[in-house]
């Protein structure tokens, strides 16, 4: 690769660094709060394959634990065409609260956490960003519950729209039907 190349791809890892400084994590945020139960109701992915995939999804089910030291273990459930699958995942805090890391198995990565917006007793607004060939976003709208008003999807639309996501990319799964079967 020749200097113009490397100046080029040096000038979109600093526009992508930027694009994503300006993303702070819910001001005062409290671990304590957010810890229990959450289902994943709404969902903005901007990865080129996942438009493909995204009738297939259902609204997932976690469980958030907070740590003594700060960090979160996140259990999620998550149907899949003949199952249920349950994931395990371990969030390391930083020195920022309400932005975590963790590794990811599957990418064999880190990935970065923000809990953006949340009221903690209604919806959570989550930013996951991961970089391996290029970048990929997703946009997470928590509830703890399988219904949100109105309101508070139109507020994760809009902040997932401001994130440069496609319309199409926005979605709001249905329910999974016994995912997990004590839900």
């Amino acid at each position: 690769m020749g200097s113009t190349g490397i100046a080029v791809v040096m000038v979109i890892v600093v526009m992508t660094m930027m694009v994503h400084a300006d993303v702070k994590p819910q001001k005062d945020f409290n671990l304590q709060r957010f810890a229990g139960k959450w289902y994943r109701v709404g969902l903005a992915y901007d990865s080129p394959t996942f438009l493909q995939y995204k009738s297939l999804l259902k609204a997932s089910m976690g469980i958030v634990t907070p740590l003594s030291n700060g960090n979160v273990n996140l259990t999620m459930w998550d149907k899949m065409p003949t199952d249920c699958v349950t994931q395990m995942y371990q969030y390391e805090a930083t020195d920022v609260p309400g932005q975590f890391t963790y590794f990811s198995t599957r990418h064999g990565i880190m990935k970065d956490i923000t809990v953006v917006d949340t009221n903690y007793t209604e919806y959570a607004i989550v930013l996951k960003n991961k970089v391996f060939n290029r970048e990929y976003t997703q946009v997470a709208l928590y509830a703890r519950s399988l219904k949100v008003k109105n309101e508070v999807y139109q507020k994760f639309k809009a902040f997932a729209l401001s994130r440069h996501f496609p319309r199409d990319s926005i979605l709001t799964p249905p329910p999974a039907d016994d995912c997990p079967a004590s839900a």
